[in-house]
């Protein structure tokens, strides 16, 4: 069978935790054959991949969005629309429900040959005059032109591209992954999984609110938009898998069938982790430690202040930010800047490293994300009986207190927080039975309840369930 996995913004050109999900995943399930269908953002990416291809990886589809700036077109040209289409248009621009099925025939039935034709079209211009004149007429037309555009071409560009042929659809999140999902869906008539690791919607509002890019009168119609990609996504999917029961709940909250959503938690070897290096017992420190990218959803900054306040009450604290630093270097410089300004010793940003090498060495974890949905880290550090405290994101309360037997393993603490992310660490830096007690409850959780054959036997049951 030939299942095609949908990621945006991730495999194979970015490595973290859904990455690494998705390599898992085609490694062990080698009775089948895999597509990648990759949205990236820059096409300089291209061929640049952070994982050895597993030997039942068919192809890699490679798709950026960069790649609409060398589309050019003629303006005037007129199109034969039916005013189903130019409703759905308008709705997808003023945030109201759309059927997809409509666009979707539309960009697949030959008519436009060249995107920008269309966009270009007195059509077009029509569409979003109508929108502008219903819903955004105090604000200048030409602002609320060039924020059309930049909203809806891209997704008018993914929808236009050919989607390679499969048994099974599988997308890692809904947004742009979604709607290629629910395309495939729609014009091959097969199955769609949809396995959404945080919530999509509610990281692009989040991302959205706080940017300077998107002009006030225009955050609340992006976040419409991609609140309109889930929907689509959530209405066409045969399955949903959700990650935790928290997470299982949210989706039903925005729109998703409950009936539908299955939680398949994600699952580690924890025999893998039992031979790393320890720390040297000469090592005096009390290392704390993080595993990261450094960009903003990982709220690095927060992390970084949190570890000045420890620092002022534990002198032999010593801080590892162990990731990649390349996928946004702005980020990473402020971050670095921040380390410098606070006159910050013993903080370590180790760049991309093996794991295994440092995870034994560390005595207490840390991950202050302002979205997550169940970090691979926390499994991981577990597997090393090593206490976390973690922000209250996606699953980690779950992972750290339980449902069950296993006990405390560690501290959960609000969002952007760093005095209470301090005091926890502070607590965990001074009582080492504390720290102790706290890893091996960690460690029996994800021994007996986050296995990785658990895990990947599901996926199997998942993918034969819809066997041709």
């Amino acid at each position: 069978m030939k299942i095609c996995l949908i990621a945006e913004g991730s495999y194979p050109h970015v490595a973290g935790g859904v990455s690494s999900w998705t390599q898992s995943l085609i490694e062990n399930i080698k009775e089948h054959e895999f597509i990648i269908y990759a949205i990236g953002a820059e096409s300089k990416n291209r061929g640049v991949y952070k994982y050895k291809l597993s030997s039942n990886m068919a192809h890699i589809e490679e798709v950026f969005l960069d790649e609409i700036l060398d589309l050019k077109g003629f303006y005037g040209k007129k199109f034969k629309i039916t005013g189903q289409v130019k409703d759905n248009i308008k709705s997808l621009i003023v945030g109201q429900p759309v059927d997809f099925n409509i666009l979707f025939d539309f960009f697949h039935n030959g008519k436009i040959d060249n995107l920008m034709d269309f966009f270009m079209s007195k059509d077009m211009f029509n569409i979003i005059k109508e929108a502008y004149e219903e819903e955004y007429n105090l604000i200048p037309f030409n602002n609320f032109f060039w924020a059309v555009r930049s909203m809806i071409i891209p997704l008018f560009f993914l929808i236009k591209v050919k989607v390679p042929e499969a048994d099974i659809y599988h997308s890692v999140s809904t947004g742009y992954g979604g709607i290629i999902g629910s395309l495939a869906n729609y014009i091959y008539n097969k199955p769609f999984i949809l396995t959404e690791h945080g919530i999509y919607t509610r990281e692009r509002e989040e991302e959205i609110i706080k940017s300077n890019w998107i002009e006030g009168y225009f955050k609340d119609m992006w976040i419409k938009f991609f609140y309109n990609l889930s929907n689509c996504a959530y209405d066409k999917a045969d399955k949903i898998i959700s990650l935790s029961e928290k997470n299982k709940h949210i989706q039903a909250e925005i729109g998703c069938n409950m009936e539908k959503i299955y939680v398949i938690p994600n699952g580690i070897d924890v025999s893998k982790f039992s031979h790393i290096p320890g720390k040297d017992p000469k090592d005096k420190y009390i290392n704390i430690g993080a595993v990261l990218r450094i960009v903003p959803i990982k709220d690095v900054k927060t992390m970084i202040m949190a570890f000045y306040m420890v620092k002022e009450q534990i002198d032999n604290a010593k801080f590892y930010l162990m990731g990649p630093t390349d996928e946004d270097e702005e980020y990473y410089e402020e971050c670095r800047s921040l380390v410098e300004n606070l006159n910050l010793g013993d903080t370590i940003f180790t760049g991309r490293i093996n794991i295994k090498e440092y995870l034994g060495k560390m005595d207490i974890l840390v991950l202050s994300s302002i979205s997550e949905s169940q970090p691979l880290a926390i499994l991981e550090g577990f597997a090393c009986r090593r206490p976390f405290v973690t922000t209250d994101v996606g699953s980690c309360r779950e992972l750290i207190y339980g449902k069950d037997h296993y006990g405390q393993g560690g501290f959960v603490v609000p969002v952007m927080n760093y005095e209470k992310l301090a005091y926890e660490i502070i607590k965990l830096c001074k009582n080492k039975d504390l720290r102790g007690k706290m890893g091996a409850n960690g460690y029996n959780r994800v021994l007996n309840l986050y296995t990785f054959n658990k895990f990947i036997e599901s996926y199997k049951d998942i993918y034969n369930g819809f066997g041709m």
